[in-house]
């Protein structure tokens, strides 16, 4: 850590008291521990509306290449496109569609990966099925899409997402004819809680994956593959070192994998506004509110136990995952990952930044586990 615990502890005891300390850490490690949270984008505004364009204010991230949601109001929607000009604090972007609600000079948006919402059917018209997984803790909602391969995806959306993070794969799965399994976890949305309400940053988490491949194999799979973004990537890591269907996992796509535990925490913390040292302070109390092994995510972000190929998706201005773990995990195991850089995405968004260039990785990779 880059300040050592006992050195934070008095710090913050010196300046604050001992109780006052561990309300301050447990307030800040309250955005990575519980399911769920993320810290909402800053709004901007649209300064101009025309046929085919929108120019909203000049931010770094509504400079960002790639294609974007528009979200505001309870269900205002709308998606982005390329930048076509900009100066004179606006950038303009091509609008591709406005979905709902009403777009105006002056409304304040926030631009979000959010590019598909809804189900496969209503966001891509993709035949589905609502099924549930049964794991220990009790039935996990799931979308299944058909296919007729052997080898089965199993998708696993990250911590501050949900499954519609999974929709822009979903397309290639039905072109490759590959069956799906789109999953949730423990603390989603109508799945059942985390015994202590907390992520375990997929040290529980993996066994509710591990009873969605052994759903996979009863109905028929041969082998799967395990797609996970973000937390999900590390969930998905976990599970393949630990489950007792690792020999029928055929590969692993990590987009923006949680590698470096304390500092990822660290820098969701910052990024949410903590000061480095309330970052450290609230690293230190989600590990001790979650019991997280350092030692054991050590091992699964080094690939030690990797059973299979994998791709690792990544941009090297990652704000949360550092690029440098992705670096060390692709040279330690350079049998089987295969690292793709994404430059200029954010944490997560890396289909968003470049979808075409995203999607024939994700094929190449795909198609010889076929």
């Amino acid at each position: 850590m880059r300040w050592g615990t006992a050195a934070v502890v008095a710090a913050a005891a010196a300046g604050t008291g001992v109780a006052a300390f561990l309300l301050v850490g447990r307030k800040v490690s309250d955005r990575v521990v519980q399911p769920g949270t993320a810290e909402p984008p800053p709004a901007v505004k649209v300064v101009e509306l025309g046929p085919g364009r929108v120019a909203l204010t000049a931010t770094a991230d509504t400079l960002r290449r790639g294609h974007y949601a528009l979200e505001w109001g309870e269900r205002g929607h709308a998606v982005v496109g390329e930048v076509l000009g900009s100066g004179h604090g606006r950038v303009t972007r091509r609008l591709e569609r406005a979905e709902s609600g009403t777009l105006a000079v002056g409304t304040e948006v926030r631009l979000t990966p959010r590019v598909l919402v809804g189900d496969p059917r209503t966001s891509l018209g993709l035949d589905f099925a609502e099924t549930a997984v049964a794991g220990e803790l009790g039935a996990f909602p799931a979308w299944r899409t058909p296919g007729i391969r052997g080898t089965w995806a199993v998708l696993i959306h990250g911590a501050a997402a949900d499954r519609s993070q999974a929709l822009p794969v979903l397309p290639l799965l039905h072109t490759l004819r590959m069956p799906s399994l789109t999953i949730t976890y423990r603390g989603d949305a109508g799945a059942p809680a985390s015994p202590d309400g907390l992520g375990h940053f997929g040290e529980t988490e993996w066994q509710d994956v591990d009873a969605a491949i052994r759903a996979a194999l009863d109905h028929g799979a041969g082998r799967v593959v395990l797609c996970g973004w973000s937390m999900g990537a590390t969930i998905a890591l976990s599970t393949a070192a630990r489950s007792a269907w690792r020999e029928r996992i055929a590969g692993l796509v990590l987009d923006s994998p949680v590698l470096d535990w304390s500092e990822s925490v660290r820098r969701a913390a910052a990024h949410a506004g903590a000061s480095p040292m309330l970052a450290e302070l609230g690293a230190l109390s989600a590990q001790g509110r979650t019991g997280v092994d350092l030692a054991g995510f050590a091992r699964i972000g080094s690939g030690a136990d990797l059973p299979a190929p994998a791709l690792l998706l990544q941009s090297p201005d990652d704000p949360i995952s550092p690029w440098a773990a992705a670096q060390r995990l692709a040279e330690e195991r350079p049998d089987l990952v295969s690292l793709h850089a994404v430059p200029h995405a954010q944490h997560a968004a890396l289909w968003n930044a470049d979808p075409a260039r995203y999607t024939e990785a994700l094929r190449r990779f795909l198609v010889p586990l076929l």
